[in-house]
């Protein structure tokens, strides 16, 4: 389940929180106000939102890696992965 947009306007999360998680972060926040930010009150839902976060970081170390590799594998075989100056049609 992912939140929507005006989901997300509606409980007022922040830019920098709308990402695959928001959906999680949205109960967490409402539990955290309810409960006037008492940690153990909240603990259920903190944790989901954390393991969704640590796996979306993961899940991004994953496409990096992937990336570098690709671009190893590309400078071993003497080519640019992008080149600087682009190569004209006549050239």
């Amino acid at each position: 389940m992912i939140a929507t947009q005006a989901e997300m306007v509606e409980n007022k999360v922040p830019l920098a929180y709308r990402d695959q998680c928001a959906h999680l972060s949205i109960p967490l926040n409402k539990c955290r106000q309810s409960e006037f930010y008492l940690p153990w009150k909240y603990e259920d839902e903190r944790h989901t939102y954390e393991k969704c976060a640590y796996e979306l970081v993961m899940e991004r170390m994953l496409q990096m890696q992937k990336i570098h590799e690709e671009e190893a594998r590309m400078k071993q075989k003497g080519t640019q992965s992008i080149p600087l100056i682009p190569k004209t049609a006549n050239a």
